[in-house]
């Protein structure tokens, strides 16, 4: 065990009775660093801030670009404004000027004039990626770093989603209202081990080493029409569930996404922590998790394998950031 990991195991054993019992009084379940510490190193090595996109390599590209058959491409990020439902206390604005010019012509003898716009609002809105620095297991987070060596408030020093490399891979679609046979799969329903399998063999489809999943349930219909509900859509939600995890980390995935706003069954499945689904994933196995992806027009037309392709807006020290990935096939 490296110094560094050693501190952190006997701090973290040194909190562990009074957070034990705590959280025996409430009836919770959690889990804590010290009790699986495995994790805390990657398999990519000490110095790996990169995690499962380690499994994108130029051969992998290539076989993703032979998915590609009609030359449709697909919005997977959903248009986003004030009114998009977040988790709180999540929010965002826009704002609309013309920096020295509301009293001139615009600038030179040709009148230029220009508007900018200032954003106002968290990174972890509508479609979005949650980097490695965004979930943690009593306060370690992926490849064994402490939030308070890395998490500053100006940004953090590692995990930085602008480490992050383009992610160009295979897509996978699991249309799971299909499988429920649902128009929406119900609030709190979890896609279990056996679900993602029975899914993938109803579709004819499999899921290989570095792909990228995506979850259909329907969710996003609740925000179409004149009176969307989004008291329901960001209160609740189907969602991957544990064992579902598990068997994604074993096939060794790069990314797992669905159309809802925490990937999640909510409410958790009884017995599973508070977005314990997100420890299993980032912090454990360096998978990234995309939120609100727009899986409508791929579950529309079929679309169960396509090449997939995410350049994230490399913005230093940032946790999460708002993504409009493009599915082609």
């Amino acid at each position: 065990m490296k110094s560094g990991q050693l501190k952190r195991a006997i701090s973290a054993a040194g909190r562990g009775l009074t957070v034990a019992a705590f959280t025996t009084a409430l009836g919770l379940s959690i889990t804590t660093a010290q009790a699986d510490d495995d994790w805390t190193q990657s398999r990519w090595g000490p110095d790996d801030e990169i995690g499962a996109a380690n499994l994108i390599t130029p051969e992998s590209v290539l076989a993703a670009s032979q998915l590609v058959k009609t030359g449709k491409t697909y919005n997977l990020g959903i248009i986003i404004d004030s009114n998009t439902p977040a988790f709180p206390p999540r929010s965002m604005s826009v704002t609309i000027l013309q920096p020295n010019q509301i009293e001139s012509h615009g600038l030179g003898p040709t009148h230029t004039t220009y508007n900018d716009d200032i954003f106002m609002g968290w990174l972890g809105i509508g479609p979005q990626l949650d980097g490695l620095g965004h979930i943690g297991i009593d306060h370690v987070y992926y490849n064994g770093h402490r939030d308070s060596d890395f998490a500053k408030a100006d940004g953090l020093t590692a995990l930085g989603v602008e480490k992050l490399p383009p992610i160009v891979t295979r897509g996978v679609l699991l249309d799971m209202a299909g499988y429920f046979g649902q128009d929406i799969v119900p609030e709190g329903t979890p896609y279990t081990r056996e679900d993602i399998i029975g899914a993938a063999s109803r579709q004819n489809v499999e899921i290989r080493k570095g792909d990228v999943v995506l979850f259909h349930s329907g969710w996003l219909n609740l925000l179409d029409g004149e009176n969307p509900d989004h008291a329901r859509y960001g209160g609740t939600e189907p969602g991957l569930g544990k064992t579902g995890a598990e068997y994604l980390v074993e096939q060794d995935i790069v990314a797992v996404g669905a159309d809802t706003w925490g990937l999640e069954a909510v409410p958790f499945e009884e017995g599973v922590g508070v977005f314990e689904i997100h420890q299993i994933l980032i912090p454990k196995a360096g998978i990234f998790i995309l939120e609100t992806m727009d899986t409508r027009e791929l579950a529309k037309d079929e679309a169960w394998e396509f090449m997939f392709v995410l350049g994230v807006t490399r913005m230093r020290g940032a946790v999460q950031m708002m993504i409009n990935p493009t599915a082609i096939r």
